[in-house]
């Protein structure tokens, strides 16, 4: 993913808002998630964050809504996406493109957090632009300021 997206000229990240909580959960399916509290019984209608197989549906769900354009003029990772284009009015094309696209399907953006048409962004702990991939200094530079282990832990057995 890395490397489709060095070289380009211009990104765009965005974020999603409240992650899983915007996939709503088939009527039939919700009484699979009840709960019971001091005040009742609840079932979701929309997928909670730390259901065990939330990470996985979301991000089928962003694949199957943005089949034709990953790996082309974007990219999804969870909530995160990244659009991008190697002139400005390609990258603002696929922006458009893909903007529909998430409001056609009811999702909505945190936009504090969104960033368009800039030349470089960290992507997985990678600083990625036109001139390639680079490490992310800031993340290398905090290794040597790490205090020095002090336990080991071998199969739930601590050592000091």
């Amino acid at each position: 993913m890395l490397e489709r997206l060095a070289g380009n000229e211009f990104y765009c990240f965005l974020d999603g808002f409240s992650r899983y909580f915007q996939i709503p959960i088939d009527p039939q399916d919700q009484e699979k998630t009840t709960f019971t509290c001091l005040y009742g019984t609840f079932a979701y209608r929309r997928m909670p964050f730390g259901l065990c197989n939330a990470p996985g549906t979301f991000q089928r769900c962003m694949v199957a809504i943005f089949y034709d354009m990953i790996e082309k003029t974007m990219e999804v990772f969870m909530d995160d996406f990244l659009v991008f284009g190697d002139s400005f009015s390609s990258c603002l094309s696929y922006l458009d493109m893909m903007l529909k696209r998430y409001e056609d399907t009811n999702l909505v953006l945190n936009w504090e957090k969104c960033h368009f048409m800039v030349k470089e962004g960290i992507v997985l702990g990678h600083k990625i632009s036109k001139s390639g991939i680079k490490v992310n200094k800031a993340k290398v530079d905090v290794i040597p300021k790490l205090s020095p282990l002090t336990t080991v832990n071998l199969n739930g057995i601590g050592i000091i």
